[in-house]
């Protein structure tokens, strides 16, 4: 299972998200993409994507970036600098797979919500 979730999903500006009005429709339309993935649990996510990675890895980024705007974290405000901003992809993998590797069955969203928050406070 850990193989699939290093693929480099956040690099498509996971953590850049931040407020404005132009955010609030866009998240609009990420609430609206992620919704139909929400039934998926960590394990079957791949059962149901079996090759197709890209499409895996965009729909973790999506319930993510609810996850980010549910918590009402700006990333960007949270952790200002370029370099430790970098770090956070790698620390949200860690954590990930930690949620996923604990309990396979366990909704997906609840493993990426928890996966953001440990990520997050991290780096407080």
């Amino acid at each position: 299972m850990k193989q699939i979730f290093r693929i480099p999903f956040i690099a498509i500006g996971f953590f850049a998200f931040s407020q404005s009005a132009q955010a609030d429709e866009e998240m609009d339309r990420i609430i609206k993409a992620a919704m139909p993935h929400m039934h998926h649990s960590s394990e079957n996510i791949l059962d149901t994507y079996p090759d197709d990675e890209q499409s895996v890895a965009e729909i973790i980024r999506l319930i993510a970036m609810v996850s980010l705007h549910n918590r009402q974290i700006d990333v960007l405000a949270a952790v200002p600098d370029e370099a430790d901003r970098a770090g956070l992809k790698d620390e949200f993998i860690e954590e990930f797979e930690e949620a996923c590797d604990d309990d396979p069955g366990r909704l997906l969203a609840g493993a990426v919500d928890d996966a953001v928050m440990e990520t997050m406070e991290g780096f407080e």
